[in-house]
C-alpha cells in the first residue's frame, strides 16, 4: 500500500501516495490567512507587552530622557542662533540651558509667593465649592436625597481608591522621593546638554546600529520624526498659553482670588491635549462658587467651555492637527490609554509619542509627510583621533541629526 500512489484526475496536478491528506488543500484560503495573520499578530503584542515591561522598569531613566528630548527640541534654535553670533557649539549649548534654568526659576520666584500662599487656598476653596454642589443636589429642585448623595460620593472615592491608586502611583513612581526628583532633574539636563552639543554623533551611532542597507530609510525617518516633535512642542506650548491666558484673565476680571495659580495650573494641566483644561478649569468654576456665588460661577462656566470651544474647534484642529496630523479622535483615545497605562506621564507623551511613531511609520511605508526636507545623503564615519576605521564601514553609513 505504501508505494500504491492515487490519482486527482486532475490535469497538471501531480499525484500522490495513497494514504496520505493533503490537509493544506482542503483549508480555505480564508483561513490559511488567518492562521498566518493570528501568529504574527501574537508575536507583534508579546513583543509590545515586552517593551512595555522593560520601559516600566527604566522610567526612573527614561522619562528625564525624554524630557531632555523636548527640550533639546525646544533649545535647538537657540542655539544655531547663539552659533551665527560666532558662539562654539559647547559654549552655545551650556548658554541656552542655562537660560532655560534662568528663565524657569525667574518665573517660579515672580509667581513662587502667589503660588506658595494659594494652592493651599485653592484646593480648600475648590472643596467648599464641591460640599456647595451637594448641598445644592440635595435641597435645589432636582431632590436628591442626602442618603443617594452619601452613596454616590462613597461610590466615587472607592473608585478613586481603587483605579485612582493605580493610576496615580503609575504617574508618580518615577518622583516618589526626592532623591528620585533630582536624579530625574539631573539627568533631564544633563541629556539635554549634550543633546544639543553632540546630537549628531549620538544619532550616527543609533543608525549605525541599523542593518547597512536600512541606514538611509532610518535617518530620513528619524529627520521627519524630530520635525514633527518639534511641531507638537511648539504648537502645545502656544496651546497651553492660550488656554492659561483665557481662563486666567476671565478670573482676574471676575475678581476671583488666587487668579495667577489659577492660570499656572490651567497652563500645566493644558499640556494634557483636549481635557487638561476643562478639567483645572473646573476648579476655577468652584472658585468663583464659593468666593462670587452661583452667577460668577456660571459665567466662570462659560469662560471655561469657551477656551474649550476654542481650543477644540480652532486650535486643536488648524495648530494641533498640521502639527501631528492626528484626528481629534485619535488624540482623545491615545490620551486615554498613555493614562491607564502610564498614570499623568502616559497622558502627557502619549501624543508625541503617537505622532512621532505616526510620521516615522508613514515614511518606512513610503508616505512622506515633509517631502520639502528632501534627502540628506549620510556621510561617512568620522573616525575619532588616532583610531583607525573599521574595515568595511568606509560607505556613507552615518547619520546627521
Amino acid at each position: 500500500m505504501c508505494g500504491v500512489s492515487t490519482s486527482t484526475g486532475a490535469p497538471g496536478v501531480p499525484d500522490r501516495p495513497a494514504g496520505r491528506y493533503d490537509v493544506a488543500g482542503h483549508v480555505p484560503p480564508s483561513v490559511r490567512g488567518a492562521a498566518a495573520w493570528s501568529w504574527r499578530i501574537v508575536a507583534i503584542a508579546l513583543g509590545v507587552a515586552l517593551l512595555f515591561v522593560v520601559v516600566s522598569e527604566l522610567e526612573v531613566i527614561l522619562v528625564p530622557v525624554a524630557v531632555a528630548l523636548l527640550l533639546t527640541v525646544l533649545l535647538t534654535p537657540v542655539v544655531h542662533g547663539l552659533q551665527r553670533l560666532r558662539f562654539p557649539r559647547a559654549l552655545a549649548s551650556i548658554t541656552a540651558v542655562l537660560g532655560l534654568l534662568v528663565v524657569v526659576a525667574g518665573l517660579l520666584t515672580l509667581a513662587g509667593n502667589s503660588i506658595a500662599n494659594g494652592i493651599g487656598e485653592l484646593w480648600g476653596q475648590a472643596s467648599q465649592g464641591i460640599d456647595q454642589v451637594l448641598d445644592w443636589l440635595s435641597t435645589g429642585p432636582l431632590g436628591i436625597s442626602t442618603t443617594d448623595l452619601s452613596g454616590y460620593v462613597d461610590q466615587a472615592q472607592e473608585a478613586l481608591s481603587g483605579a485612582g491608586t493605580g493610576l496615580v502611583s503609575g504617574a508618580l513612581s518615577v518622583t516618589t522621593t526626592i532623591g528620585h526628583v533630582l536624579a530625574g532633574t539631573l539627568i533631564a539636563l544633563f541629556c539635554t546638554f549634550f543633546f544639543l552639543l553632540d546630537g549628531r554623533a549620538i544619532w550616527r551611532w543609533v543608525v549605525r546600529l541599523m542593518p547597512r542597507a536600512a541606514r538611509q530609510q532610518v535617518h530620513e525617518a528619524g529627520r521627519r520624526g524630530v520635525v514633527t516633535l518639534s511641531a507638537y512642542t511648539r504648537t502645545q506650548i502656544l496651546v497651553a498659553a492660550v488656554d492659561a491666558v483665557g481662563i486666567g484673565l476671565g478670573a482676574l476680571l471676575l475678581g476671583l482670588p488666587l487668579a495667577l495659580p489659577l492660570a499656572i495650573l490651567v497652563f500645566v494641566g493644558s499640556f494634557i491635549p483636549l481635557v487638561g483644561a476643562v478639567v483645572t478649569g473646573s476648579v476655577a468654576i468652584l472658585v468663583a462658587l464659593v468666593s462670587q456665588g452661583p452667577l460668577q460661577a456660571l459665567i466662570m462656566l462659560a469662560v471655561v467651555l469657551g477656551v474649550q470651544q476654542l481650543e477644540g474647534h480652532v486650535l486643536q484642529p488648524f495648530l494641533m492637527g498640521h502639527a501631528v496630523s492626528l484626528h481629534p479622535v485619535a488624540v482623545l483615545l491615545v490620551v486615554a490609554a498613555g493614562s491607564f497605562l502610564a498614570g499623568i506621564v502616559g497622558a502627557l507623551f502619549a501624543v508625541p509619542l503617537a505622532a512621532v511613531l505616526n510620521t516615522v511609520v508613514l515614511y518606512l511605508h513610503g508616505h512622506d509627510k515633509f517631502p520639502a526636507l528632501g534627502r540628506d545623503p549620510l556621510p561617512p564615519p568620522e573616525p575619532s583621533a588616532g583610531a583607525v576605521p573599521p574595515a568595511g564601514d568606509d560607505d556613507p553609513s552615518a547619520a546627521r541629526a
